[in-house]
C-alpha cells in the first residue's frame, strides 16, 4: 500500500499542497472543478493504483473555498466533518427536498447526500491543525452568489463552515474503493453575493502550503 492521495480542483491548489508537504509518499494530482469530473477522475486513479498493486491508503479532496461569515473567515483553514452534496435534490413547493428524502430505494442512493469523514483521518488532521475549524463542508455545482441563497443554505446547513465544489465527488469516490477520506480546506472569499474584489486567493493559497504539512 503507497501512501495518501490528496486531490486537488486546480493545478495553483495542488502546487500549493506540494510545496507544503514534508512526507514524500503523499501524491498530489489535480483532477478538475466540479463534483463529477473530481469524482471521476479520482476514481480513476484510486482504481490504477489498485491495479497496480499499490493502493493508496487514505484519500483528501484539499483546494480553497469560500467560508459562512461566523463560521470561517478569510484565510482560515477548515476540516469537513463531513461532505455534503448541498444542491443534490429536487426542489417543490414547499422547498428544497434533499435527495435522500426523495423516496428512492436505499441501493440507488450510495452513501446519500451526506459523507462523513473517516474519525480516525480527521482526528490526525485536528491534532496536527489545532486552529482550524471544524465542521460540515458543502459541495455545489454552482458557487453561491446572491444572500437569497445564500441564506437558504445556512438555513439548511446553519453547522457548514465552508462551501466548495469537489469534496462529496471525492468523498463518494473514496467510500466506493472503501478508502478513509477528510476534506481540509483554506477560505480565499466568504460565501454572499459574488464579488470578486473580495476574494483574497494568494492568501488561501498560502495558508493551504502551511496547512499540508499536516498531511502525511
Amino acid at each position: 500500500m503507497t501512501g495518501m492521495l490528496v486531490v486537488t480542483a486546480v493545478p495553483a491548489e495542488a502546487d500549493a499542497v506540494r510545496a507544503g508537504l514534508v512526507d514524500a509518499t503523499v501524491t498530489v494530482a489535480p483532477v478538475g472543478v466540479g463534483p463529477a469530473v473530481a469524482g471521476a477522475a479520482t476514481a480513476r486513479l484510486l482504481a490504477l493504483a489498485e491495479a497496480a498493486g499499490h493502493p493508496y491508503r487514505a484519500i483528501v479532496s484539499a483546494g480553497v473555498a469560500g467560508g459562512f461569515a461566523g463560521q470561517a473567515a478569510v484565510g482560515d483553514t477548515v476540516l469537513g466533518t463531513a461532505s455534503i452534496a448541498a444542491d443534490l435534490g429536487a426542489e417543490s413547493p414547499d422547498g428544497f427536498i434533499p435527495v435522500d428524502e426523495l423516496g428512492m430505494p436505499p441501493a440507488l442512493l450510495g452513501g446519500g447526500s451526506v459523507v462523513p469523514a473517516d474519525p480516525r483521518l480527521l482526528a490526525a488532521l485536528r491534532a496536527a491543525l489545532p486552529a482550524a475549524k471544524a465542521g460540515p463542508i458543502l459541495t455545489v455545482s454552482t458557487v453561491t452568489g446572491t444572500a437569497l441563497s445564500t441564506d437558504e443554505l445556512r438555513r439548511r446547513h446553519p453547522a457548514a463552515v465552508a462551501e466548495a465544489m469537489e469534496g462529496y465527488g471525492v468523498a463518494v469516490a473514496a467510500a466506493q474503493a472503501g478508502l478513509p477520506f477528510a476534506e481540509l480546506r483554506t477560505i480565499s472569499n466568504p460565501v454572499g453575493p459574488r464579488d470578486r474584489d473580495a476574494w483574497r486567493l494568494h492568501e488561501a493559497l498560502a495558508a493551504l502550503t502551511e496547512a499540508a504539512a499536516a498531511l502525511h
